[in-house]
């Protein structure tokens, strides 16, 4: 988590929201990412779509069946359907996210019926940092 952490940072930097997000295989790195959606113009450039996309292209396929997905915040529907896509194996993530979460929140994405695939999920890792992030962040574009 400290690797999607430190992308959290970058995105921040960046005056993206922080968000970071690290592919893992075999205990090794292989992808990671921060959020690009205002870099990019993209509403989609979410960090778990760029990290999923570039460990994708390195191990040269659509299925990441052996590995794990790090991210600081709990994934939208969007990101959630992408990590069943690619048969994640387990999802770590931060940070709960009430308004927009769908796997602890929302629509609940992996236990739905129509989810063909679902990960290990495990919550709460590195949550008080990614946080922390968060909300130091919008407290700086609130002003507050």
């Amino acid at each position: 988590m400290d690797a999607a952490l430190d992308e959290a940072r970058k995105a921040r930097d960046a005056g993206e929201v922080p968000v970071g997000c690290v592919v893992v295989r075999d205990g090794e790195v292989v992808a990671r990412a921060h959020n690009l959606t205002l870099t990019n113009h993209d509403p989609t450039a979410h960090a778990e779509l760029i990290a999923i996309r570039a460990a994708a292209a390195k191990l040269g396929s659509e299925r990441l069946t052996d590995c794990d997905l790090y991210v600081t915040l709990e994934p939208c529907a969007m990101c959630a359907a992408a990590i069943s896509f690619a048969r994640i194996r387990r999802l770590y993530f931060g940070a709960g996210d009430p308004k927009m979460g769908a796997v602890e929140h929302g629509p609940r994405f992996f236990t739905q019926p129509t989810c063909h695939h679902a990960p290990e999920v495990y919550s709460g890792i590195g949550e008080a940092e990614a946080a922390a992030l968060l909300r130091g962040f919008f407290q700086a574009r609130r002003g507050v």
